[in-house]
Order: structure tokens, then C-alpha cells, then sequence
């Protein structure tokens, strides 16, 4: 089934997310506070025989600068033994279904890696495409503002 990640899926989610990312990476009171208060994320997750099985979380960004806000695809995983089922084309499909609808978003963005040929080939048969931007990033090291 389908649907919003809740309060009580932390620790579920706290699995699956050490999986995708390793694990330290976060705690189960930041996914928490997360799933309570953060309205700039949308988690979907499927569960299968009361079980979390994959998850979708989409980031929700606006800028002065645009009429409209904008969505990021930022994490999309499924545990191995569910790949290959659809999961991850339905939990996208419902958050882009949410996110058109109450946000009047009218298109998604989302980065993976060059050599994820599995995802990229999820993310084609859905419709996303290269669109000639280019992704680059910067590691911050130390503070940010020169201190007074």
C-alpha cells in the first residue's frame, strides 16, 4: 500500500534509509521531527504486509524569483528482494500526484548517479529525461561567515 510516511515509521524508515545511504547518516528523532514538522519534504512509502518496503521523499522549494514552486525527486529506494515490482514507479507517481495537486507543481527535477544505469532506466520509463543542466556541488569545510 502506498502512502504518507507517519509517526511510527521511524524506525522502519531509519532501516531503510541506512541501507540506501549507510548507516549513521541519521537518527530516528530526526526523522521524527521530519515526518511531524518538516513541510518542505514529502514522504511516501510503501508497505507491504505491514512492512516499509521502498520510500520516495520529494523536496518542495520556492523562490521568489518564480510564480510556482518547484520538486526535487532527493531519495528513492526500495529493499532489493522488493526491486523490479513497480514500487518505485507507484510511490512516485503518488507524490507527483500529490505534489501537482496541492502545490500546483508542474514538473519534477531529480539527480542520480552517471553510472545508475538500474535507476536511470526507472526514472526514462516514467518520463524523466536530461534536460542540458548541469549538476554541480561544492563540500563546506569549516564556518561559512567570517565571525565577529
Amino acid at each position: 500500500m502506498v502512502r504518507f510516511a507517519k509517526a511510527g515509521d521511524e524506525k522502519e524508515l531509519k532501516l531503510l534509509s541506512a541501507a540506501f545511504n549507510g548507516e549513521g547518516k541519521t537518527t530516528l528523532e530526526a526523522i521524527r521531527d521530519c515526518i511531524r514538522y518538516n513541510r518542505q519534504e514529502v514522504v511516501v512509502v510503501d508497505e507491504k504486509n505491514g512492512v516499509l518496503v521502498g520510500f520516495v521523499c520529494v523536496q518542495l522549494k520556492k523562490s521568489f524569483c518564480y510564480e510556482g514552486c518547484s520538486a526535487e525527486l532527493t531519495e528513492v529506494y526500495v529493499a532489493p528482494e522488493y526491486r523490479r515490482r513497480g514500487i518505485a514507479g507507484a510511490t512516485i507517481a503518488f507524490a507527483e500526484a500529490y505534489c501537482a495537486q496541492t502545490h500546483s507543481i508542474t514538473s519534477f527535477s531529480l539527480l542520480t548517479g552517471a553510472d545508475n544505469q538500474m535507476a536511470q532506466s526507472v526514472y526514462k520509463r516514467l518520463g524523466y529525461r536530461t534536460d542540458g543542466e548541469i549538476h554541480l556541488s561544492q563540500k563546506i569545510h569549516g564556518p561559512v561567515l567570517p565571525a565577529d
